[in-house]
């Protein structure tokens, strides 16, 4: 890992990019629930002030176009000096998982964004859907369908040797459906964002992505407390308290510092100045051989099943398929 200028965060070099800029470590995270646009924009503002260089959105969680604004401003203010500086994901949502809309639905997003290419572009999950007008949360049972995983693959490399994105990649798949991708890839997939925290630690899937040059990076790092759907299992976690106290440092703090130990990148979201800054403080010290005995001790509990990707008349009809045994 190299360090950057920006407030000490390291960074990671994806494999199969077309770009210069490396991944920034610790991105902030910005699918936010019941919050409009301006405070969202406002937050992002923030971020990049106190260092934050990667910003993860999707057009599923509808804060495209607020982070977009935050973009422009902080171009305008000259809080960047150019849009080279940051690190931009977004990803393809189910009902755009389709070889021909591909493309256009990347371009939605860059207009949204208004933006000229992303950094990195995942398909959310795996999985597609009817395609609709509009986003429909959760997607109605009869309206799920099996992603026809070659042809939507050829068009996400597509994406990349057009410049529309710098980089691509999947969200929620597992070692099985890695091993689908990768079969048929002529570009393999640099990133797997999935759920992973000292509560889920995903090390079967971590190994395979080691081994095959593919970076992970975790969402919920934290456990999405207050979120509506998150767990307090990760923040109120007694062992991962005690490594706190040890070292001087928060829960937080040692959750998102030992994520970075495992070669992962932290997509953390938090809309507090004094966390955000808290959240880059992870760089100048580092997890025990005795902090290692007690988090891989944690009883280890998925928090986001995804039981509505789960139908009978649907492509996966079990969560043991949906996630293939790694549940």
């Amino acid at each position: 890992m190299a360090n950057s200028t920006v407030a000490n965060v390291s960074e990671v070099k994806l494999s199969s990019s077309s770009g210069h800029r490396n991944m920034p470590v610790i991105g902030m995270g910005s699918a936010a629930d019941n919050m409009d646009g301006s405070t969202l924009k406002l937050a992002v503002l923030e971020a990049i002030k106190v260092g934050y260089r990667h910003f993860d959105t999707a057009s599923m969680y509808g804060s495209e176009k607020a982070l977009g604004d935050a973009i422009a401003e902080a171009l305008k203010l000259g809080l960047v000096s150019s849009r080279e500086e940051l690190f931009i994901t977004s990803k393809l949502w189910c009902t755009e998982a389709h070889p021909h809309l591909v493309i256009p639905a990347l371009q939605k997003s860059l207009r949204t964004l208004q933006i000229a290419y992303l950094d990195l572009y995942l398909i959310h999950w795996p999985i597609s859907a009817k395609p609709v007008e509009n986003y429909v949360y959760p997607i109605p049972e009869e309206e799920l369908q099996p992603m026809d995983f070659k042809a939507v693959w050829e068009a996400m490399e597509e994406c990349q040797r057009l410049g529309l994105t710098k980089s691509i990649g999947v969200s929620n798949f597992s070692c099985k459906k890695l091993e689908t991708i990768l079969s048929l890839a002529t570009i393999p997939p640099s990133v797997n964002q999935v759920e992973m925290n000292p509560v889920w630690q995903q090390r079967k899937l971590v190994e395979f992505c080691k081994a095959k040059g593919i970076i992970i990076t975790a969402f919920s790092p934290l456990g999405a407390k207050g979120s509506g759907w998150g767990t307090n299992r990760v923040m109120e976690n007694e062992a991962l308290k005690l490594i706190a106290k040890a070292h001087g440092k928060t829960v937080a703090q040692v959750c998102l510092r030992w994520i970075i130990e495992q070669g992962a990148i932290a997509v953390v979201k938090s809309f507090n100045r004094e966390r955000m800054k808290e959240n880059l403080e992870i760089f100048d010290w580092a997890l025990t051989d005795d902090d290692y005995v007690k988090i891989n001790q944690i009883p280890q509990h998925r928090m986001m099943p995804k039981e509505d990707f789960v139908s009978p008349r649907g492509p996966f009809k079990t969560l043991e398929e949906l996630w293939d045994e790694e549940s």
